[in-house]
C-alpha cells in the first residue's frame, strides 16, 4: 500500500514534464536503432570485401546517415530530458513549499530547518536525475538488449547462448545488492539533513557564536555529526566497490567467453568474417547495458529513498484554513494568499468580535504539562496583562488561541464572542488576531517590506504604526530609511529595533484583537514608556493582551493574571493584587518601578 502511494506520488510529480521525458524516450529509442543498425551495415560490408566483386560505398554513405541520425535524435533525447528534469524540479519544489507553508507551526517546531531544506534541494535533485538520466537509459538497455539478442540469435544462437548466460547472475547479485545498500542510503540521508541542520543553525546564529565564544564547541558538534556522516559513506562506499568490482570481473569474463567462442566458431564454424565482428560490437554494446544495470539499481534505491522522505513531509496533514476543524483543505493558489481579505488594515475581521474566554484549558508536550486547568474571561475591548516566570505557559496560551496549537479534545475550551475556535475557520481566526512574537523574525529585506509584510496597508496606515512603535527617528537615521536592507534574520539592527519592527508590522493589520508576547524586552525603559503611551492613543477599542515580565507594562491593564506552574495564582487590578500581597506584590517589590512610572506615567489607565 505504502509502494502505492509513493508510486502515485511520483506520477502526480510528473505532470508537466511528462510531454518532455516521453519525447526524450521516443529519441532515444530512434537514437538505438539507429546505433543497432551500423554494426550489421559494417558485417554486410566487410562481407562484401572478403567475397570481391561489389562496392562498398553505398554502405558508407548509409554508415554515415544513420550515424547522423543517431546523433541528431541523441541531441533532441537530451535536450527533452533537460527539459523534463528542470520542470519536475520546479513542479517538485513549487509542491514542496507550498505545502510546508501550510504545515501546523507543531509540525515545524519537530523538524529541524536543515533537514527540511535537504529535503526540498538534495533529495529533488535525486529524483530528478533518475528521471532524467536512469529512465532514459533504462529505455535504451531494454531496446539495446532486444535487438541484440534477435541480431545475435540470427548469426549465431549457440554463441548467443554463451553470451546471455551471465545475464542471471548479474540480475541475482544486483537485487541483493539493492536490498543491502537501500537501509545505508537512508541513514546516510538522514545525516546528511542533520549535518545540514547544524550548518544552517551554526549560520543563523552566528551572533551568539560569536558573542559567546563558541567558535570550537561548534566546530567540534559540526565536526561530529561530519565524522558520522562520513562513516556512513565510508561504509555504503565499500558495499559500492564490491559491487562494481565483482560487474567488472563478470563484464571481463563474458566479454572474453564471446571472443574466443566467437573466434573458435569463426575458424571452424560457419561464422563469417562480417558476422563475428558484428557480434562483438552487439556484445561490447550488451556489456554497457549489463553494467549499467547494477548503476540503475544504485540509483533506484537513493531515488527511493529521496522519495520516501519527500512523502513523510506531504503526508503531514496541512492546515484547514477555510473551514474549521474537520472542514476542507485550503486549497487557494499561493496567489491568493497574501492577506487580501484578511489583513487590509480595516479591523474588520469578525471571527474575533465579542468576549474571549478560556474555560479549564490543559496543555502538554509529550508528558511535560504546560498549562494545568487555566480559566480567565477578556471583554471585548480590555486590555488584559499577563504576568509570570518564563516556562509557566503564557506564550503556550496565546499559540492555542491563535491555533498555532490545536488544543486537544477535553482538555478545555476556548471561545470567542460564544464560538468555539475550533469551529472558526482559520483564515477568519488569524485575519482578526495580530501577534507580536516574543522573539521578533525579521525576512532578509528592507525595514519598509518587512513592516508592510503583514497586510497591504497604504503609506499613511504605515507612517502611524511606525510612529506608534518609536520607530519613526530610527529609520530616518538610516541612510536609505525604509529601502535598509536588514539582513538575515534582522542581524544588522539591535534587539530593541527588531521588536519596534515587529510591532509596527503587527500594527498595520489593524486587528480587533492584538497580542503583545514580552515585545518590549529589549527596548530601554525610556523607549518603553513612549511606546507605551502612544499604544493607549492607537489601540482605542481593541482588544489587547499584553505578556511582560515589566509590571509598569501590565499595572495599567483593566486586569492582570499571574502564572505559575501553567495555572492561574492570581488575578486583578493593580491595586487588587498588591493587596494581596502574594507572588505580584512581591514582583512589584523586586522591580525598581518608580524610575520607569516617572518615565513612562499612566498608560492603560
Amino acid at each position: 500500500m505504502k509502494q502505492k502511494t509513493e508510486l502515485r506520488l511520483f506520477l502526480s510529480f510528473l505532470e508537466g514534464s511528462r510531454r518532455f521525458f516521453i519525447l526524450g524516450v521516443l529519441a532515444a529509442l530512434l537514437m538505438t536503432l539507429c546505433d543497432m543498425l551500423i554494426p550489421q551495415m559494417i558485417r554486410y560490408a566487410v562481407d562484401v570485401l572478403i567475397a570481391g566483386g561489389r562496392s562498398v560505398r553505398p554502405v558508407f554513405f548509409a554508415v554515415a546517415a544513420a550515424a547522423l541520425a543517431g546523433a541528431f535524435f541523441r541531441w533532441l533525447s537530451t535536450l527533452m530530458n533537460a527539459k523534463g528534469g528542470e520542470t519536475l524540479v520546479k513542479t517538485m519544489q513549487d509542491r514542496l513549499y507550498s505545502h510546508i507553508a501550510r504545515l501546523p507551526f507543531s509540525w515545524h517546531m519537530e523538524h529541524a530547518a536543515g533537514d527540511i531544506i535537504q529535503r526540498c534541494t538534495s533529495d529533488v535533485t535525486m529524483i530528478k536525475n533518475f528521471c532524467s538520466e536512469q529512465l532514459y537509459n533504462l529505455v535504451r538497455i531494454v531496446l539495446m538488449i532486444v535487438m541484440a539478442l534477435f541480431f545475435m540469435l540470427s548469426m549465431d544462437v549457440k554463441l548467443t547462448l554463451f553470451a546471455f548466460a551471465f545475464v542471471p547472475l548479474i540480475v541475482g547479485y544486483s537485487s541483493v545488492f539493492l536490498i543491502r545498500i537501500s537501509s545505508q542510503f537512508q541513514l546516510c540521508d538522514e545525516n546528511e539533513g542533520k549535518l545540514s541542520a547544524v550548518t544552517q543553525e551554526n549560520l543563523t546564529g552566528v551572533r551568539v557564536v560569536r558573542a559567546f565564544g563558541r567558535e570550537a564547541a561548534e566546530e567540534k558538534k559540526f565536526r561530529v555529526q561530519n565524522d558520522i556522516y562520513t562513516n556512513l559513506w565510508m561504509k555504503l562506499c565499500e558495499y559500492l566497490a564490491w559491487f562494481w568490482a565483482f560487474g567488472d570481473l563478470e563484464s571481463g569474463l563474458q566479454v572474453m567467453t564471446v571472443v574466443l567462442a566467437g573466434a573458435y566458431y569463426c575458424v571452424r564454424g560457419p561464422l563469417t568474417v562480417g558476422s563475428y565482428i558484428a557480434f562483438i560490437s552487439y556484445n561490447n554494446m550488451l556489456v554497457w547495458p549489463i553494467r549499467a544495470l547494477g548503476r540503475m539499481i544504485s540509483e533506484m534505491s537513493k531515488s527511493g529513498v529521496s522519495l520516501r522522505r519527500i512523502a513523510d513531509i506531504l503526508s503531514a496533514e496541512p492546515e484547514k484554513l477555510e473551514e474549521g476543524a474537520g472542514g476542507a483543505e485550503y486549497d487557494r493558489k499561493p496567489e491568493q494568499d497574501g492577506g487580501a481579505e484578511h489583513r487590509s488594515g480595516t479591523g474588520q475581521g469578525s471571527g474575533a468580535a465579542g468576549d474571549i474566554a478560556f474555560r479549564h484549558v490543559s496543555f502538554a508536550f509529550g508528558e511535560r504539562r504546560v498549562l494545568d486547568d487555566v480559566s480567565m474571561t477578556v471583554p471585548a475591548g480590555t486590555t488584559v496583562g499577563i504576568l509570570g516566570t518564563t516556562g509557566c505557559g503564557k506564550s503556550t496560551l496565546m499559540y492555542l488561541l491563535l491555533r498555532l496549537y490545536e488544543l486537544p479534545e477535553g482538555q478545555g475550551s476556548i471561545t470567542i464572542g460564544g464560538r468555539d475556535i475550533r469551529s472558526i475557520p482559520l483564515r477568519e481566526l488569524r485575519g482578526t488576531i495580530g501577534m507580536v512574537l516574543q522573539e521578533p523574525y525579521l525576512f532578509s529585506r528592507t525595514i519598509g517590506d518587512n513592516i508592510r509584510i503583514a497586510g497591504h496597508a497604504d503609506d499613511e496606515a504605515v507612517m502611524r504604526a511606525v510612529r506608534t512603535a518609536a520607530l519613526e527617528e530610527t529609520i530616518r537615521e538610516f541612510p536609505a530609511g525604509f529601502d535598509t536592507m536588514v539582513g538575515e534574520r534582522g542581524v544588522t539592527l539591535s534587539g530593541g529595533q527588531k521588536q519596534r519592527i515587529a510591532i509596527a508590522r503587527m500594527l498595520t493589520g489593524n486587528e480587533p484583537v492584538m497580542i503583545f508576547d514580552d515585545s518590549l524586552s529589549a527596548v530601554d525603559a525610556a523607549t518603553d514608556a513612549r511606546i507605551r503611551r502612544n499604544l493607549r492613543q492607537f489601540l482605542g477599542d481593541h482588544t489587547v493582551f499584553l505578556i511582560s515580565h515589566r509590571i509598569s507594562t501590565l499595572m495599567h491593564a483593566d486586569c492582570i493574571y499571574v502564572m505559575s506552574g501553567g495555572r492561574v495564582a492570581e488575578q486583578g487590578t493593580h491595586e487588587e493584587l498588591l493587596e494581596k500581597d502574594g507572588l505580584y506584590a512581591e514582583i512589584w517589590r523586586l522591580q525598581s518601578l518608580p524610575e520607569e512610572e516617572a518615565e513612562g506615567g499612566a498608560v492603560y489607565a
